[in-house]
């Protein structure tokens, strides 16, 4: 689990309501149902309007990633890479054929039947490249609806805000409720660019980091393939690989 996202967002939020209460307010202030759907439901309606639905369903399942990312098991990979350079290089790359119903990652069995069948190396990294890029492209887009929840939040508190003002003026004739009114309009504001700030850009981040994580996994393959086609010593490889290690 990544803590440290728990812990971030904890400070963001006691950060803001302890700074309410230092400057003398009360927290149930910043409390207002209807301000909060109001930017909840517009927000997921304008980034349900932008985004594919097979989109919009992949970037909520990414959200897990922000407390429990993907595992990579790098070294491990390593040591399956250079078990299959000795193997190439004893009895030929028809011996790793056997391997091949064994793996579960299409993307590695689709490497290595190409590196079997005796595909060039750098045919075989082109078309690994080529899944590499709409790959990274596609879980990218999925990402991005996090981003535009970030861009549209904010707005909306705005267009909150005003719906809120214009309930006051229409109440101008009993002066005393027009500064707690105020107050509950503004509240949308503040939910909007708290929630795209604390919330929805950060998980965007977090999710774009990963994302590079599982793209750099893959070219680490790529190249340990490739390696294996051209017949590079597997210390080669190894050292060359091991610069993928974080």
């Amino acid at each position: 689990m990544d803590k440290l996202s728990i812990v971030g967002l904890a400070i963001g939020i006691m950060a803001i309501v302890g700074g309410q209460v230092l400057e003398g307010g009360h927290i149930t202030s910043l409390v207002q149902p209807t301000a909060l759907l109001i930017v909840l439901g517009g927000t997921l309606g304008a980034v349900l309007l932008q985004s594919p639905y097979h989109l919009f369903k992949r970037g909520l399942v990414m959200t897990r990633w922000v407390w429990f990312p993907p595992v990579l098991e790098q070294k491990k990979v390593i040591d399956q890479i250079l078990n299959w350079s000795h193997l190439s290089r004893r009895e030929g790359l028809l011996a790793l054929e056997n391997f091949i119903p064994g793996i579960k990652d299409e993307f590695t069995k689709k490497g290595l039947q190409l590196l079997v069948d005796g595909a060039d190396p750098e045919r075989i990294r082109e078309l690994l490249e080529v899944d590499i890029d709409t790959y990274e492209n596609e879980w990218r887009q999925s990402a991005k609806i996090w981003e535009a929840a970030g861009g549209y939040s904010p707005t909306i508190g705005i267009l909150g805000a005003v719906m809120g003002l214009i309930h006051v003026m229409e109440n101008l004739s009993d002066p005393t409720k027009l500064g707690a009114g105020i107050a509950v309009a503004f509240v949308a504001t503040i939910y909007g660019v708290a929630l795209a700030n604390l919330v929805y850009l950060p998980i965007a981040g977090k999710l774009k980091y990963h994302i590079g994580r599982m793209v750099s996994f893959r070219e680490m393959m790529v190249d340990g393939l490739a390696g294996i086609a051209v017949g590079d010593n597997p210390r080669i490889i190894e050292s060359r690989l091991k610069g993928y290690l974080r």
